[in-house]
C-alpha cells in the first residue's frame, strides 16, 4: 500500500513540473510528434477525430452495458451437506468450493449426527419478472438452502425449480414480482473476436464485470458429464463463483451461461467456457414448465475413429463412431450391437463421430425405434434398437470398484508368442483364473515377452484384431503377419480389461 501511495504522489508531482514548463500549452515529450518513416504503419484517428477514439466496432466503454444489465444478475449462496473427517471442523469460504479453514479439532465423530453444511457461492440471473433465475446445476445440486442476493441489497430465499446435470443448467425461483430480467439471444451467432461481458460473483465478490472476446466456438472440453454442449470459449476473466452467471454481448443480450474454466492453478488464466444461449434457453424453458429432462440411451461406450483410422485400414473420409463396449442388458445389447461395430448412421442421418452419435441418440425419446447403419467385420449391416432412458451421471459412473487387498500375482501360464505377447485360447480354467465374464470371447494374454508392450497384463483378452473377431491365436498371428507384409508398423486391437474394454494400437516389434 505504501509503495502505491508513493507512486501516486510522485506521478502527480511530475505532471505539475511538466505543466509549469509548458505554461498552459500542450504537454510535449520527445518523440510525441516524430515524423513517420517509410513503411511505418500509422493508425488513423476515429471518426470523431479524437486521437484515442476506439476503432469502428469497439465500444468507448462497457459502463452503459453493465449498468443496464447488472440489476438482473444475482449472487447465489448455498448450504450443502458434506461429510467431515472425524476430529475436524471448519468453515467453507464462499466462492471457494473445497477450500476449508480448519476450526477447533478433537471432536469425536458422531455416527448419528446430521451431516455438516458447507457454504458455497455462485452466480445467476433473472429471466422473468416473476422471479425465475438461471444458474448452473453444480451451483445448487443437493443444496439444503439457497439464498439470492440482489444488487439492491436484499437477500431472498429461493427454491429449486428443476435442474439438468447433463447440460449443467438449473432454474431456481424467488417470490416476488417486477424483477429486472434479461433475455437469451438464442438466434445470435457470435463470431470469434466479438466482444463479450461477463458479470458475476467471483470469490464471493458480487457485482464483478469483466470484458473480453469470443475466442472459439463449438468447443468440446472433454467433460463427459456434459456431453451435449458445444461451449463458447471466452477470454473475459471468470473465476470460481462466476459459475451460472451470464455472458452478454455488447447489446446486453445473454449469449451464454458461464460454466467452466481451464486452469492449472485453480484461478483464471484467461480461458473460460460458457453454455451457448441456444442450448440454455431450450433447457431452461422446459425446466420452468416443470418438465423432467429425459434423453434417449443406447447403453454403449463409444470412441473416436481418428486415433485408430490407419490401423483399422479406414479411408480418410470414412466417418462414424466406434463401439468399444456394450452395456449388459442395455438397449444396444438387446438390439444386437457388438463391440467393434462402427455406427455410420442413425435413422438415415450420417454419424460424424462419437460426439455426434451421443447427441443424436439423446435427441430421441425413450422407446423410439432407432435404425442403426453400421460396419461389422468389414461389411455393412443395419440393426433396429429400441431407445432406453438415459440414467443419471451418478448411475452411469456407479460401476464401483473391487475392494479388499490385491491378490498375489498368479503363476505364469504358457502361451504362443505373438507380437511380443504370450497368447492362449480362453479355457474354462483361464476364465475362472482371471475372472473373465462369460460374455467376453477372444484370446487371453498370459504374459508379456521381453520388450513387449507393458500396457498388457496377464488376464487381458484380445477380443478383436483389426476389423475381425480374434477367434483364435492363429487369427491374431495371421493378422499380425499380414500387417507386416503390408509394411504396417501397428495393428489395431480391442482388448477386454477388468476396468472395461480398451482400443489399443499395438506397435509391431520385429518378427519373433
Amino acid at each position: 500500500m505504501l509503495k502505491r501511495k508513493e507512486f501516486i504522489l510522485g506521478a502527480a508531482a511530475g505532471l505539475l513540473v511538466a505543466a509549469g514548463a509548458t505554461a498552459g500549452g500542450v504537454i510535449s515529450w520527445p518523440g510525441a510528434h516524430a515524423e513517420t518513416r517509410p513503411g511505418q504503419i500509422v493508425a488513423s484517428a476515429g471518426a470523431s477525430g479524437l486521437a484515442f477514439a476506439p476503432p469502428q466496432g469497439a465500444p468507448l466503454s462497457f459502463a452503459d452495458i453493465v449498468q443496464q444489465v447488472a440489476p438482473a444478475v444475482v449472487q447465489i449462496e448455498v448450504e450443502t451437506p458434506v461429510e467431515r473427517p472425524s476430529g475436524m471442523s471448519g468453515i467453507q469460504i464462499p466462492g471457494l468450493p473445497g477450500f476449508i479453514i480448519p476450526g477447533p479439532g478433537g471432536r469425536p465423530a458422531d455416527p448419528n449426527a446430521e451431516p455438516e453444511l458447507a457454504q458455497g457461492a455462485g452466480s445467476g440471473f433473472f429471466i422473468s419478472a416473476d422471479g425465475y433465475i438461471v444458474t448452473n446445476n453444480h451451483v445448487v445440486a443437493n443444496a439444503k438452502t439457497i439464498k439470492v442476493k440482489m444488487t439492491d441489497g436484499r437477500t431472498l430465499n429461493a427454491t429449486l425449480v428443476g435442474r439438468d446435470e447433463s447440460t449443467d443448467l438449473a432454474v431456481i425461483k424467488v417470490e416476488g414480482s417486477d424483477f429486472k430480467f434479461v433475455s437469451f439471444e438464442e438466434q445470435a451467432d457470435p463470431r470469434v473476436g466479438d466482444w463479450v461481458v461477463a458479470v458475476g460473483n467471483p470469490f464471493g465478490l458480487g457485482g464483478t464485470a469483466t470484458a473480453g472476446i469470443v475466442s472459439a466456438r463449438g468447443r468440446n472440453i472433454g467433460d463427459n458429464t456434459t456431453p451435449y454442449t458445444d461451449y463458447l470459449q471466452i477470454d473475459a476473466a471468470i473465476n470460481r463463483g462466476n459459475s451460472g452467471g451470464p455472458t452478454f454481448d455488447i447489446y446486453g443480450r445473454v449469449i451464454g451461461v458461464n460454466s467452466a474454466i481451464f486452469s492449472p492453478t485453480g484461478g483464471s488464466v484467461g480461458i473460460g467456457f460458457a453454455i451457448p444461449a441456444s442450448t440454455a434457453k431450450t433447457i431452461t424453458d422446459r425446466l420452468v414448465r416443470g418438465e423432467t429432462i429425459q434423453r434417449g440411451y443406447l447403453g454403449v461406450q463409444i470412441g473416436s475413429l481418428e486415433p485408430y483410422r490407419e490401423s483399422l485400414n479406414l479411408q480418410p473420409d470414412f466417418k462414424g463412431a466406434y463401439v468399444v463396449e456394450v452395456t449388459k442388458d442395455g438397449p444396444a445389447a438387446k438390439g444386437g450391437l457388438q463391440p467393434g461395430d462402427i455406427v455410420t448412421a442413425i435413422n438415415g442421418s450420417a454419424v460424424e463421430d462419437s460426439t455426434d452419435l451421443t447427441r443424436k441418440v439423446a435427441q430421441t425419446a425413450p422407446g423410439d425405434a432407432l435404425r442403426l447403419d453400421l460396419m461389422r467385420d468389414g461389411r455393412n449391416q443395419t440393426l433396429t434398437v429400441r431407445s432406453g432412458t438415459r440414467p443419471s451421471n451418478a448411475e452411469l459412473n456407479g460401476n464401483g470398484s473391487t475392494e479388499g487387498e490385491p491378490e498375489a500375482p498368479a503363476a505364469p501360464v504358457a502361451g504362443q508368442a505373438v507380437a511380443g505377447l504370450n497368447l492362449a485360447p480362453i479355457t474354462p480354467a483361464l476364465r475362472s483364473r482371471y475372472d473373465i465374464p462369460d460374455t467376453v470371447n477372444g484370446v487371453v494374454v498370459t504374459g508379456v515377452a521381453t520388450g513387449g508392450d507393458r500396457r498388457f497384463q496377464p488376464g487381458f483378452v484380445i477380443m478383436r484384431v483389426g476389423n475381425a473377431p480374434a477367434g483364435s491365436v492363429a487369427v491374431v498371428d495371421n493378422a499380425v503377419k499380414a500387417a507386416r507384409a503390408a509394411n504396417a508398423k501397428t495393428v489395431f486391437l480391442l482388448v477386454w480389461t477388468p476396468q472395461g474394454n480398451q482400443p489399443v494400437v499395438l506397435d509391431l516389434p520385429k518378427a519373433e
